[in-house]
């Protein structure tokens, strides 16, 4: 007996929305981590850029896409735009990442 396309549809985008919402979560947790890493490298007087780290990182991200069957380039350009909103993070410059400083408190 075949299967009904239309309850196959509904499967595969159910299906779709449970990898999405990992997605989502991993990319949080991501975060949270380089954010761990800002501080401690704020804590280590290390600047927040390091080329040579991050290209460590999509280099590697492009070897394990490789040996998976995935598009390289399409895992290269998704680390370095999360290595990208990373940065911006640690350095305060977006309005999902860390506040700034409340300088108002400070000039008091």
């Amino acid at each position: 007996m075949a299967t009904d396309p239309g309850a196959r549809l509904d499967q595969i985008r159910a299906r779709i929305l449970e990898v999405d919402e990992a997605l989502v979560r991993l990319a949080g947790e991501r975060l949270e981590l380089v954010l761990e890493v800002g501080r401690a490298k704020a804590e280590m007087g290390k600047p927040v850029l390091d080329p040579g780290r991050e290209a460590a990182v999509v280099r590697r991200a492009s070897e394990k896409a490789r040996e998976l069957g995935v598009d390289q380039e399409l895992v290269r350009d998704l680390i370095w735009r999360i290595i990208d909103a990373a940065r911006l993070a640690q350095e305060g410059r977006t309005s999902w990442g860390p506040p700034p400083p409340d300088r108002s408190e400070a000039e008091d």
